[in-house]
């Protein structure tokens, strides 16, 4: 029997439209035909959709009749969590159904995430609560052993083992002493845990579906690593794309501190490490001596003593590992707990020997600061913890090679256009001139007639001592005048906190802010709240949708450049300009632009919205790069006048 032509992607995206009980979007029929030509022709595309264009129906729609129609999957990569949640648990299963009736087979979908998202039975089965000693002060040791010991009893009830799945969640550090990640796992087939492991019980889902939806990390690995990770594919589609770069960054980044060294060594001696445990501790010692006369920030040369103590800690990172792999003499073969335990360690040694060599090799050449490679040195007071990384200076020859060059790309976000168009976006991705279309689907909503961008020209220049009287006032007054229902998007945690205790002794209003509980639990006091204020950081300039009266003016204390202490992104400004090309501007000011971006997204997230973004930062006008930055943010109504925009919120307030 002949087989039936596919539908169209109209024909389709119709069908899911009505049977979402939706309305037909220009935008969305826009973006999903070009995503169909996309993937028809091999072309990557970068496409920019506004809040309430309806992107993920956009995409999920060719992306399911080319998988179908192909016998292949589909990749969707998402950076947040609560993206992947919407994908997975809302609109793939409501358009599966919507699009049975005209497909094949009614179409398939799975998540997948990386191992270290999973509990670790093998983990769980040999772990013990460590005792008190010099590696971490006593109150944290039973702050950790708490957190520890939830996990090993929420492991008994778990279907899943999923990280996502615990509430409330637990600190990255207590999560670690019971996860792996995949470089550290043993394998299914040598783990005595293997058939029962949440990963891989996860990881059967994924097989021959239409769609899986992942996270940036996990693509990253896929792509760095020499072996595939992801399930064979030859369409990748990247929601918000804005996030691509630091995440590849985050996971193509390697660390060693003394405290990782001395927890390995610690490992090691339980299995009988003749000695080379002691060993490593020493040296580790010689490493703390010299960080703690070494410089902050980013290393352009290496202090000799810090050079010395981590050639010698390689030597006995590689030596210990070969002791740990084998076991001595009288030690039961048929032990796998313990055999897991000493692959699991020897996989975690080879890393940290490999970071070693990562970072020894930037200063092996006569210039470092040529290197592709960047390394720095951080300092974390509250932990007691120093931590030397080593990040590429550049992503987007990594992307180049091992992502655009062996599938179709699409790339999708409500911000792609710096500066009023794609150009520095796919720069940062690798894009290569000539590879790839653009297309921007638009919004429903008319930023000229539902927002008002405010400059507070008349403020001074934002100072590194804090928020200005000025400002605090401007701020008051802004307030006051929106009867609250406002967000306050601040550079920096001291910028908020400082705003939040000014703003709560003069105010009539609930001022929250980011830290007093978790990020959802204040987002959605302040939704349910008309009347009340949130103030916070980076989370908050791109993680809010709350639409409605609740948040009607937007405030942004100040440009976001980024610190002048920001080791990788100052090693690029200073890596372009010796290109000679402008490094403030497509590092710094893109950079900025792009949060700026972000932050003004959260006025508008319904087509009835109205409310004003208000800038308190002078330099917005002020400075040439203004208009740079103005030309990345929705098309508003803008305006310096103060009385003018007082006057607008008044107003608004008042219908």
């Amino acid at each position: 029997m002949a087989k039936v032509a596919s539908p169209s992607t109209e024909e389709l995206l119709d069908a899911a439209v009505a049977g979402l009980g939706g309305a037909r979007r220009d935008g969305q029929m826009a973006m999903a035909k070009a995503v169909t030509h996309a993937m028809e022709n091999e072309r990557h595309l970068a496409v920019q959709a506004g809040t309430g264009t309806g992107k993920s129906l956009a995409y999920l729609v060719p992306a399911i009749r080319h998988a179908q129609a192909s016998d292949t999957t589909v990749i969707v990569s998402t950076a947040t969590i609560a993206l992947q949640r919407q994908l997975v648990e809302r609109d793939l299963p409501r358009l599966a159904d919507a699009l049975e009736p005209l497909l094949e087979k009614k179409p398939t979908f799975a998540i997948m995430k990386g191992r270290q998202n999973y509990l670790c039975l093998n983990k769980i089965a040999a772990s013990e609560v460590a005792e008190p000693d010099a590696l971490i002060e006593e109150e944290d040791l039973s702050w950790l052993g708490k957190h520890v010991a939830r996990l090993s009893e929420w492991a008994q009830e778990t279907e899943t083992g999923d990280r996502d799945h615990l509430e409330p969640g637990v600190p990255d550090l207590a999560w670690r002493q019971l996860s792996v990640s995949s470089r550290e796992c043993l394998g299914a087939s040598r783990c005595p845990h293997g058939e029962e492991c949440f990963a891989e019980l996860a990881r059967k889902k994924t097989q021959d579906v239409d769609v899986i939806v992942t996270n940036h990390a996990l693509l990253a690995i896929d792509a760095l690593a020499d072996i595939n990770i992801l399930p064979e594919h030859d369409v990748v589609i990247i929601d918000e794309a804005h996030e691509l770069d630091g995440r590849i960054t985050a996971v193509a980044t390697n660390e060693i501190s003394v405290t990782s060294l001395n927890l390995a060594a610690k490992r090691a001696g339980k299995l009988g490490a003749e000695g080379r445990d002691e060993k490593l501790s020493d040296i580790a010692k010689d490493l703390e001596d010299a960080f703690l006369t070494a410089e902050e920030g980013r290393w352009k040369s290496m202090p000799l003593p810090a050079q010395n103590a981590l050639i010698a800690i390689k030597d006995a990172l590689w030596n210990l590992r070969e002791t740990i792999s084998r076991a001595p003499d009288g030690e039961a073969a048929n032990d796998p707990e313990r055999n897991a335990e000493r692959q699991n360690l020897s996989n975690h040694l080879q890393d940290l020997h490999d970071a070693i060599i990562r970072i020894l090799e930037v200063f092996a050449q006569s210039d470092p600061a040529k290197h592709q490679d960047v390394v720095w040195l951080t300092r974390d007071d509250r932990r007691g913890t120093v931590t030397l990384r080593v990040a590429p200076l550049s992503v987007g020859g990594l992307l180049h090679s091992r992502l655009f060059a062996d599938q179709t790309v699409i790339l999708a976000s409500a911000t792609l256009t710096i500066g009023g168009n794609f150009d520095a976006m796919a720069a940062s991705w690798g894009l290569s001139k000539g590879t790839w279309d653009s297309l921007d689907a638009g919004t429903p909503f008319d930023p000229q007639k539902s927002g008002i961008l405010y400059t507070a020209k008349h403020l001074p220049d934002p100072g590194r001592d804090g928020l200005s009287p000025e400002t605090l006032d401007e701020l008051y007054e802004l307030i006051m005048a929106a009867g609250g229902r406002t967000l306050g998007l601040f550079s920096s945690r001291r910028a908020a906190e400082q705003a939040t205790e000014a703003m709560r002794a003069r105010v009539p209003f609930d001022v929250l802010c980011q830290g007093d509980d978790t990020t959802g639990a204040l987002v959605d006091k302040f939704a349910k709240d008309d009347n009340s204020c949130l103030f916070g950081t980076l989370t908050l300039w791109q993680g809010v949708d709350v639409p409605g009266k609740a948040c009607s003016l937007v405030v942004i204390d100040r440009i976001p450049f980024p610190r002048p202490d920001d080791p990788l992104l100052q090693a690029r400004k200073e890596a372009t300009d010796a290109e000679g090309r402008n490094g403030f501007m497509e590092v710094a000011a893109t950079h900025a632009a792009l949060l700026m971006a972000q932050g003004a997204g959260r006025l508008l997230r319904h087509v009835s919205d109205r409310g004003v973004v208000a800038v308190l930062d002078n330099r917005l006008v002020t400075k040439r790069y203004g208009g740079f930055l103005r030309r990345s943010m929705p098309a508003f109504w803008e305006t310096t006048d103060p009385a003018t925009v007082r006057g607008a919120l008044t107003r608004l307030v008042a219908q």
